[in-house]
């Protein structure tokens, strides 16, 4: 324990939040005692004893000087010190009382060492892990690339959590190692540099961009023809969605990379389409392929989210900034809301970081979202500008097919030696398992870890276009993020940035993961970067799989940082970024085939718009509306052809009717957004899912599947019994605006192919898009009933549209009365998919909340002080402390805290404040 303690432990709240948690503690002994724990007896103490200390003195060794940390009514931390090396000890320190189990966690995550505490349960999730190696290039950041300045910075952090968990036992730490304790007698270990570093590994593999939609266009090449994949991956709509640039540059291609690579770079098509050709050019995947690719899905499923992910279509972010000319104060206002897989305790922590007066010694004044575990501030403003990040989603990732020759794999004319190592797995209740894992030049060996996998590529077909069999196949991957690169010294750098110059240097050292990042400052000026260490090809374009032993399709570069897009001070007076096309198709680099197809981006900016023309003014209040804004895009482009749909039967159009005069917002109580969104979403089972293979389907979804369009004459198919394989979070169609595109662009062509539906037991064959519609109408009526019940004035899309903020890990697999304990919830929510206020859903799975804006802040560039801000969650960690949940509430309605920046606005918004001494 730290040394020293001149104040009681715990958080002093009001007495009638006092009186409330006393009442949770006490229904929580008496579960215990009544037998849900195991028969364990776990008393008030256990469950207070891991509540962190927020008023008083604590003695710290190591500390240079009195360090204060101020704690407002949300328990949200502002720390000032008078030194660097102070301010991020504490930091440790401080984020240690409050999140260090989920800390732990994570870095148990990055290194694949989850089976030390979970036990036998996560070691494939592990073997996953360490064949990708995390924590392994994170040691070689920290040992070769990253500035002596971040290294002290995170060993002063690594001190700061250390001096935290000294002479603490787990149930001092959490109510997690307690529980913990019932079968496991782990015991955290000391927090190291690395652990700090390796996150950001966790946040790339989230954000890594493409790799399932490369993976599910493979898949599809066994049910679909190249057109109709064509048709599943449309152009996007540049005439209709606007880039993120629009009046900015980049500087010329450099001669450095001219010439390299038969498409590089200058030829590479900037649309959202992608060819649907299989491996190599050919028309179908090879047989082999497709197994280990269906497997390599299935292992990408069961690898533990960061907290950023699931990865797809659906994730994104929202971020954007008005310059003062369009504002009420005359400065510029940005916004920034995430959108991240729901996480309990949220995805970030908020706090401030201030220097009790900004010199050499102490360089830092900043506030905003940090990761527990992770030194400085990842979004947020220091003193002179402010920041904000959404997912660019560069193709930043390829896999390539690795042809086995003996103990090598080919290349070119020749066989070479994998490059191997044995990695040792602990298990918590068991035996140690020895895995090797196996590298290409290309990257390690993602097939190896599977059994079938590796038999199935010893199987593989391929035509021959491709070497001789040899021994097999396997599926590597090559990635950015598995090269040691800088992107820890860009947090402190852009922590530290004073104008746009600074940041743009900042953003140039953020090289994985690939961001967004949206810019102003105290003096007007707004602006946009596109950073990145994003690859150039030579064949190929990484929508699809690509030949290992052929050298023509390896990467030939990098794409300079001085090449990437940027902006500044464009003339229209504001900039939006939401996951849209960075730039136009003139841009002579490809960036990537899939970007969001830009529905929030161009609702966002019409809202802006609207708000701006005829000179009006944009407020703090508007930005927050903007980020609340339900309204569903295809809901306007179909509702009017719902309507004219002759439905006969009086219980479907009983529901139809609903439809009429809805004003297209996904409000929690409306019932016209529950029976819409139910249409939609049979509208694509019915159209596109049923036609995509098992491998895309979801889990235990059991089909008559005949292939659709050009694949065959429909009369000459014989239908195909099949059972979905793909968890409901990723199975396809997802429903996200990439399928806004798809219905959009054959709406008016009421005989395409994609109509036609096969008759089942219960309805007619449709073989015209009203027939389908109609269908649809039908089957959503009965669905709805099913759910909610017959009478649709009792319907509400809150009903269906539902978030559980689930503990990630006991929440998640532990024993049913520790998941009441540690889970909150359900929340009823307004919003949707590929909206601005985007609870995102999966309409192949089902309706509930799968990411959400994990965060919402505006800041406002003239007082800091006037900003806002918000967190899914709260502060803490601890699951019965008063701060586990207390924002989440006023994030369900959209509302946003107060956020105190300045030494006095501080002073005032403080409820405790608790000092550390050397």
């Amino acid at each position: 324990m730290p040394s020293n303690t001149t104040a009681s432990s715990g958080h002093k709240s009001g007495k009638k939040k006092g009186r409330r948690a006393r009442l949770i503690v006490i229904v929580l002994v008496l579960a215990i005692v009544a037998g849900i724990g195991y028969g364990a007896y776990w008393s008030v103490s256990t469950v207070r004893a891991s509540f962190p200390q927020t008023k008083g003195t604590i003695k710290l060794d190591g500390l240079s000087g009195p360090v204060d940390v101020k704690r407002d009514g949300n328990g949200i931390p502002q720390i000032y010190a008078e030194s660097d090396a102070d301010l991020f000890m504490a930091q440790g320190f401080v984020q240690a009382q409050d999140r260090f189990w989920e800390m732990d966690v994570r870095r148990h995550t990055t290194s694949g060492r989850l089976s030390e505490m979970f036990g036998k349960g996560q070691v494939k999730t592990d073997e996953f892990l360490r064949t990708l190696g995390w924590h392994r290039v994170a040691q070689k950041e920290y040992d070769t690339k990253l500035s002596p300045e971040t290294k002290k910075y995170l060993q002063a952090y690594s001190k700061g959590v250390n001096a935290y968990l000294k002479d603490k036992s787990g149930k001092d730490i959490s109510l997690e190692y307690a529980a913990l304790g019932f079968t496991n007698d782990y015991a955290p270990q000391e927090w190291t540099p690395v652990d700090s570093v390796a996150w950001l590994k966790a946040m790339a593999w989230d954000l890594r961009g493409n790799m399932q939609d490369e993976i599910d266009r493979s898949l599809m090449t066994s049910r679909l023809g190249p057109s109709q994949i064509d048709d599943l991956y449309p152009e996007y709509p540049y005439s209709r969605n606007k880039p993120i640039v629009q009046e900015g540059s980049y500087n010329s291609v450099t001669k450095e990379y001219e010439g390299k690579g038969s498409a590089g770079g200058q030829s590479q098509s900037q649309t959202g389409g992608a060819a649907g050709t299989g491996l190599a050019g050919n028309t179908q995947a090879p047989d082999g392929l497709q197994s280990q690719l269906s497997g390599l899905s299935d292992i990408l499923d069961s690898v533990p989210d960061a907290g950023l992910g699931p990865n797809g279509n659906g994730i994104g972010s929202n971020s954007w900034v008005v310059s003062g000319d369009h504002t009420i104060t005359g400065k510029p206002l940005l916004a920034n809301d995430p959108h991240l897989s729901p996480q309990l305790p949220s995805t970030w922590y908020q706090m401030g970081l201030h220097c009790k007066a900004v010199s050499e010694d102490c360089q830092y004044d900043v506030s905003g979202y940090t990761f527990a575990g992770m030194p400085g501030v990842v979004i947020g403003h220091n003193q002179d500008i402010a920041w904000g990040m959404t997912n660019l989603g560069a193709d930043v990732t390829d896999l390539y097919l690795e042809k086995f020759e003996g103990d090598g794999y080919a290349y070119d004319d020749k066989v070479l030696p994998f490059k191997s190592r044995v990695e040792t797995i602990k298990v918590a209740g068991g035996k140690s398992k020895k895995i090797t894992v196996r590298e290409t030049d290309n990257g390690p060996l993602l097939s190896d870890r599977d059994d079938e996998l590796v038999k199935v590529g010893k199987k593989a077909t391929v035509d021959s276009a491709a070497p001789d069999r040899g021994d097999g196949y396997g599926v590597s991957l090559r990635w950015t993020a598995l090269k040691p690169g800088r992107s820890m010294d860009a947090v402190f750098e852009l922590n530290k940035a004073k104008d746009f110059s600074q940041f743009r240097k900042a953003a140039a050292s953020f090289e994985v993961p690939s961001q967004n990042l949206i810019y102003a400052d105290t003096k007007g000026h707004i602006g946009y970067q596109a950073p990145g260490r994003i690859p150039v090809r030579g064949k190929g374009d990484g929508a699809l799989p690509a030949p290992g032993w052929d050298s023509d399709y390896r990467w030939t570069g990098y794409i300079p940082q001085s090449a990437l897009p940027y902006e500044y001070d464009p003339k229209r007076g504001y900039i939006v970024t939401a996951n849209q096309a960075v730039i136009g198709k003139e841009y002579p680099y490809k960036l990537t085939s899939d970007w969001g197809y830009g529905a929030r981006s161009q609702r966002i900016t019409d809202l802006i718009q609207s708000k701006i023309k005829n000179g009006g003014k944009v407020s703090t209040e508007d930005m927050r509306t903007m980020q609340m804004d339900n309204s569903s895009e295809i809901a306007k482009v179909l509702v009017p052809k719902l309507l004219k749909i002759d439905v006969k039967d009086s219980y479907v159009r009983e529901a139809q009717k609903l439809l009429e005069g809805w004003d297209y917002t996904q409000d929690p109580d409306s019932a016209a957004a529950a029976y819409f969104n139910s249409v939609w979403r049979n509208i694509l089972k019915l159209s596109i899912g049923n036609k995509l293979p098992k491998e895309l389907r979801v889990k235990g979804q059991c089909l008559s599947v005949e292939p659709a369009g050009n694949t065959g004459p429909a009369d000459e198919a014989e239908p195909v019994r099949e059972c979905g394989q793909r968890d409901a979070e990723s199975a396809q169609p997802d429903g996200g605006d990439r399928y806004y595109e798809v219905i959009r662009s054959i709406l008016d062509d009421e005989d395409n192919d994609w109509w036609k539906s096969p008759k089942t037991r219960t309805d007619a064959e449709t073989k015209t898009r009203d027939q389908l519609f109609g269908r649809a109408l039908e089957d959503a009526r009965w669905d709805l009933t099913a759910k909610l019940g017959k009478d649709v004035d009792t319907w509400s899309w809150g009903r269906l549209h539902r978030l559980t903020l689930k503990n990630q890990t006991l929440g998640v697999e532990g024993p049913g009365w520790l998941q009441f304990m540690l889970n909150r919830g359900p929340f009823k929510l307004g919003g949707g998919e590929a909206a601005v206020n985007a609870t995102g859903w999966n309409a192949a799975g089902g309706y509930g909340v799968q990411w959400v804006p994990s965060m919402r802040m505006v800041v406002n560039l003239d007082d800091f002080n006037k900003s806002k801000w918000i967190n899914l969650t709260g502060a803490s960690g601890h699951a019965y402390s008063a701060h586990y949940t207390d924002q989440t509430s006023k994030w369900v309605k959209g509302e946003l805290l107060p956020w105190s920046f300045s030494k006095n606005a501080v002073k005032k918004s403080t409820n405790d404040t608790l000092v550390l001494r050397p």
